[in-house]
């Protein structure tokens, strides 16, 4: 799906015009609404036709992107939504390094990527899209990809779902270590 979602540049570099590629993000938005609205669905059919009885959503960083009324508290009502954040720079610098170093297609709020094009224009000196060279724009935008989406995490967090920690996580090794983390996150937002 992030191949068809392509990267925004120039056609040389295998990029996307701004128009095509503004066009291929409604598409990716429209599918993951879709997708999170299906999750009732894959539950039942999951437990009714497979014998599974557990089921993770595990969605990409986007989510907090979609900006559409109601997917946030289907969610809430069928799932339990964990937010796994960050909890030093090094940590954030680690994610920010991984990202950068395979630069992958991303989705981009339009006033989100509206803002950032014209500084990365020109901050690199360039006229026009066909100019940015898709990987290099992909590795400049997501250090404030990723810190406007904190706030947009938080938000989710808040109201709907439970916090843990990246440091949290990774000592994670087991069921039922991951049980007793959600137990603890439930616990702790319980208590505040």
């Amino acid at each position: 799906m992030l191949a068809f979602v392509g990267k925004l540049g120039g056609p040389e570099w295998g990029g996307l015009s701004l128009e095509e590629f503004s066009r291929r993000q409604a598409m990716y938005r429209e599918a993951e609404i879709a997708a999170m609205r299906d999750v009732p669905e894959f539950i039942r059919k999951g437990q009714e036709i497979y014998g599974y009885h557990h089921f993770v959503n595990d969605v990409g960083g986007s989510l907090c992107e979609l900006d559409e009324p109601g997917v946030i508290e289907l969610l809430a009502e069928h799932t339990l939504i964990l937010y796994i954040q960050t909890t030093t720079c090094e940590e954030e610098e680690a994610l920010i390094r991984r990202a950068q170093s395979d630069p992958k297609p991303l989705y981009y709020r339009p006033a989100f990527l509206a803002e950032v094009l014209p500084l990365y224009l020109r901050e690199k000196g360039l006229d026009y899209v066909a100019q940015v060279e898709p990987d290099d724009f992909t590795r400049w935008v997501f250090p404030r990809l990723f810190h406007s989406r904190l706030p947009r995490y938080e938000a989710i967090a808040g109201p709907y779902g439970y916090t843990v920690t990246s440091q949290e996580i990774a000592r994670v090794k087991s069921e039922a270590d991951f049980l007793a983390l959600v137990e603890a996150a439930i616990s702790r937002k319980g208590a505040a």
